[in-house]
């Protein structure tokens, strides 16, 4: 798509500017030689030429050519920025991903504008329109309550139609068509509920978020095993939640979830830190984890192994996430026609001790 090439070119001529040292008033290349050295149309390294004039970069004197201005070389000796919007930064898996994301910004000199959302769109908006004005130069944002219609689909259109490069990680929205780097989370709920039924259980119960992608693809990989082993039954013994009310189930639902409890063998869990929770519920009203009911998480958090009894769960690639979501970035920025493909982790089972195995007994 030769018409975002020019945007190619206009970072490749700052960087030029600054490699050659180039001062105030030296000759910049002509049109020719941005042709060939590209290999574009003339129509393409105009347009270059004009977002350059724009920023003041260079100034081009007709009959005479094109030089460099003052302000070119201030600007081209400044770091790049990338917002980073991620729905929490402080628990659960969120430190490692974005440790992830910084080490590879600053190994290639970018710096790093940090905002959470706490799940909440309109914290997400506000975020977004104060990275743009700003003047980051690229976004990586995982997307609040990703489920549900946002109303700040208009906000990414006009980041489209400015050509900010933008990666998601965790979740995309599903209108969008921006790039996106996650965990396989079908695959994720396939593979636990999978290892429940090798293990001999027949009567298995899920609970999953209903407000983000990944807990609707992690309900229908547990689906799509429960369908597999001929458990027609599967989808009336879920209970979903919304992420910003996750202690609902344990306090306001506990009929259900005991009924839910004594009617199962095992339970597959949204992620670990609700199967922790899960755990100490059962402690709570005297339900024992495995004897009693099997409990899996996913994410393989630092909870699945600091909890009572260790759980069988399926590893989240945490720290290597972030650190591809931010190369895919970089890519983005530096050849945007090239870097519009998906990047998916295909998750493993870490088995531990919170499942029973009816076959071994």
């Amino acid at each position: 798509m030769e018409e975002y090439k020019y945007l190619a070119i206009v970072e490749w001529g700052k960087n030029y500017i600054a490699k050659e040292h180039l001062q105030p008033n030296d000759r910049f290349l002509s049109e020719k030689e941005l042709c060939t050295i590209h290999g574009v149309s003339r129509q393409t390294v105009r347009q270059a030429l004009k977002c350059l004039e724009n920023e003041n970069v260079i100034s081009r004197v007709r009959g005479s050519g094109t030089y460099v201005k003052n302000v070119a070389v201030q600007q081209s000796e400044q770091p790049k920025r990338v917002g980073v919007i991620s729905t929490y930064f402080s628990d659960y898996i969120f430190p490692q991903i974005v440790t992830g994301i910084e080490r590879v910004l600053n190994d290639a000199g970018i710096v790093m504008q940090l905002s959470t959302t706490h799940n909440q769109v309109y914290e997400e908006a506000q975020a977004l329109r104060t990275m743009i004005a700003n003047g980051v130069q690229g976004l990586i944002v995982e997307p609040s309550k990703s489920a549900l219609p946002n109303p700040n689909m208009q906000l990414y259109r006009e980041i489209k139609e400015q050509h900010i490069p933008l990666v998601f990680f965790n979740a995309k929205y599903p209108w969008s068509d921006f790039p996106y780097v996650a965990m396989d989370d079908e695959a994720a709920g396939e593979i636990v509920t999978n290892y429940l039924f090798d293990c001999g259980h027949q009567r298995i119960s899920g609970i999953f978020a209903l407000d983000d992608i990944q807990g609707h693809k992690r309900y229908g990989g547990f689906m799509k095993s429960c369908i597999a082993h001929n458990i027609r039954t599967a989808e009336k013994d879920v209970l979903w939640f919304a992420t910003a009310e996750k202690s609902y189930i344990f306090k306001y639902a506990r009929t259900k979830l005991l009924e839910m409890l004594v009617n199962s063998t095992a339970i597959v869990c949204y992620n670990d830190e609700l199967a922790v929770n899960l755990l100490r519920f059962c402690r709570e009203n005297d339900i024992k984890v495995p004897d009693d009911v099997s409990v899996v998480g996913i994410d393989d958090s630092k909870f699945s192994t600091l909890c009572d009894v260790p759980l069988t769960t399926v590893h989240h690639p945490h720290k290597v996430l972030g650190e591809r979501v931010a190369r895919k970035l970089i890519e983005q920025m530096n050849a945007p026609e090239d870097a519009q493909d998906d990047v998916i982790f295909h998750p493993e089972l870490i088995v531990r001790d919170s499942v029973r195995s009816f076959e071994r007994r």
